[in-house]
């Protein structure tokens, strides 16, 4: 199995890539989103690859991160999503806004990405909520952090909030502990639970 291509980009197309890997060619199928990420024909490009074999053919999907390829395996796991919607969902969110909708249950915003209606966005939010990626984790220069959100924990309030809220996700605690502290900084004094729900996640899903 393909699991990661270096190369040159040849060719891009609406939605999928020619890589050419040493004079090979390799059709990979993306989201908008990374396609637009991409470097220009002519440079050179690393892509996670995501190979699905069916008996009378080969697909590649690539991915930027591993992190974006691991949400493209989550997605597929529900009822009425295959690999077009799953790249549709990427091109529309990314990695750290589904993280972030699925936690607070913000379907609607799901339901922006084509092929998503409200039902499969009710899905999405019940059936990933249990199984939010653990392979996300904080920077490690945050971890100095922790202690201040320790405290907090301990005296209870929203941090504390905050931190259970990531734990019942499926975060560490070490990681929950380190991306609510790195929230309560930017947020500054008397930031909602809420509030600091977001911005953990978005610093999970750096």
């Amino acid at each position: 199995m393909i699991g990661k291509l270096k190369g040159v980009v040849d060719s891009t197309g609406e939605d999928h890539l020619i890589l050419d890997v040493h004079g090979v060619g390799y059709l990979v199928h993306c989201s908008g989103r990374t396609l637009q990420s991409l470097p220009r024909e002519g440079e050179a490009a690393v892509l996670f690859i995501e190979t699905h074999v069916r008996e009378d053919q080969i697909r590649l999907f690539g991915f930027t991160s591993e992190g974006e390829r691991e949400w493209f395996r989550l997605l597929q796991g529900i009822q009425g999503i295959g690999t077009k919607t799953a790249l549709a969902v990427l091109s529309t969110l990314k990695p750290s806004d589904i993280a972030q909708a699925v936690a607070l249950g913000d379907k609607a915003a799901l339901a922006r990405a084509p092929g998503v209606g409200p039902r499969v966005a009710t899905r999405i939010v019940t059936e990933l909520k249990d199984k939010m990626p653990s392979f996300a984790s904080a920077d490690p220069a945050l971890a100095r952090l922790a202690a201040d959100v320790g405290a907090a924990e301990a005296a209870g309030g929203a941090a504390a909030d905050a931190v259970s809220a990531l734990v019942n996700l499926g975060y560490a605690m070490p990681q929950a502990h380190a991306a609510i502290a790195a929230a309560a900084r930017g947020a500054g004094e008397g930031a909602t639970a809420e509030t600091l729900i977001r911005l953990g996640l978005r610093e999970l899903a750096k």
